[in-house]
């Protein structure tokens, strides 16, 4: 009985709304078109359509997407409803699409939202940093990642180096190429898609009319250079007097922030210094095979005298 209550609602919903049959494979792809968040369509005023959007995720030539955009534009919808997409599919449910073409999916990690943990006096940076910490340790190479602002709890100097990381290691794992919905406000993370070829950078888009934000919502290819956090601010009721000398202030931020050069220039030069230190390992087939050598190893496993034996082995290598 309780399975056809399942099965029967899984119908009923999915013509009252128009979903579709996902296709499921054991291929590492993630194909949505025209996908949309199964509870906020829902909650849109009458005569008001949802935007659609399209994701596309593989292992081999779009694994990590990084998401830039304004406040309120719709990044963390997009994250949530991918989420819930692959999740539905997995389940046995017809899915809020156009059409879906589903990878099987072992995990959905997910970092969405602001919380503290007051009673084990943990900040919100503190579980951000847990939550994120545990994704980093479990993932696999079907898992499905959906991180939203990294970082944000700390200064952002730190922030954007934690991002930065957190991107670079889903980027060169060893074994598990995840999935990954990246959702920042930090733009200078859109410099990664020039040193990593299985990183893209999108952006939700908005249109300014007047000094005022109309919010698009469409999720198109290349890098937003703004997040109209003032603009935001403006919605919200923020008084004029305040918002002004706010505008000042970033201005000032903007022009002289580390010494006149942005953000962005500063992590070329470290991408490019990283990038020789990886060109020099990865000609050097020696140093390739040593790699591969140490990858391979299980230190849980090895005893004292297989240690010495690989060690002796490494050293006649190189000396050869």
């Amino acid at each position: 009985m309780a399975k056809l209550d399942v099965l029967l609602n899984f119908a009923v919903i999915a013509e009252k709304n128009f979903y579709v049959k996902p296709e499921i494979s054991e291929s590492k792809v993630l194909d949505i078109k025209g996908g949309r968040h199964p509870v906020i369509e829902k909650n849109l005023p009458i005569g008001q359509d949802y935007i659609t959007n399209d994701t596309f995720l593989d292992n081999d030539t779009q694994q990590i997407i990084i998401i830039t955009g304004p406040n309120m534009a719709g990044k963390s919808a997009l994250l949530r409803q991918t989420g819930l997409i692959v999740l539905m599919a997995q389940i046995g449910s017809f899915v809020p699409a156009k059409t879906a073409h589903i990878g099987l999916v072992d995990k959905i990690f997910t970092r969405v939202g602001a919380s503290d943990n007051l009673s084990s006096g943990e900040s919100t940076f503190m579980v951000e940093m847990n939550e994120t910490a545990s994704i980093m340790n479990n993932l696999s190479d079907r898992s499905l990642i959906l991180l939203d602002e990294i970082g944000r709890g700390t200064s952002t100097y730190d922030g954007i180096s934690i991002a930065w990381a957190i991107a670079e290691f889903l980027h060169n794992h060893p074994t598990a190429r995840a999935k990954t919905l990246f959702a920042t406000h930090y733009h200078e993370l859109n410099e990664l898609s020039t040193s990593m070829p299985r990183v893209k950078n999108f952006n939700v888009t908005v249109k300014e009319v007047n000094n005022k934000v109309i919010f698009l919502r469409k999720l198109v290819p290349g890098g937003s250079e703004h997040s109209f956090g003032i603009h935001v601010a403006k919605l919200a009721g923020m008084p004029p007097k305040l918002l002004g000398r706010a505008n000042e202030i970033l201005k000032r931020l903007e022009q002289e922030r580390t010494g006149g050069e942005q953000i962005k220039d500063s992590m070329r030069k470290i991408q490019k210094q990283a990038y020789q230190l990886q060109m020099f390992a990865i000609d050097d087939p020696i140093l390739e095979k040593i790699r591969d050598m140490l990858n391979n190893l299980d230190v849980n496993t090895l005893t004292p005298v297989e240690a010495l034996m690989k060690l002796d082995e490494i050293q006649r290598l190189l000396k050869n």
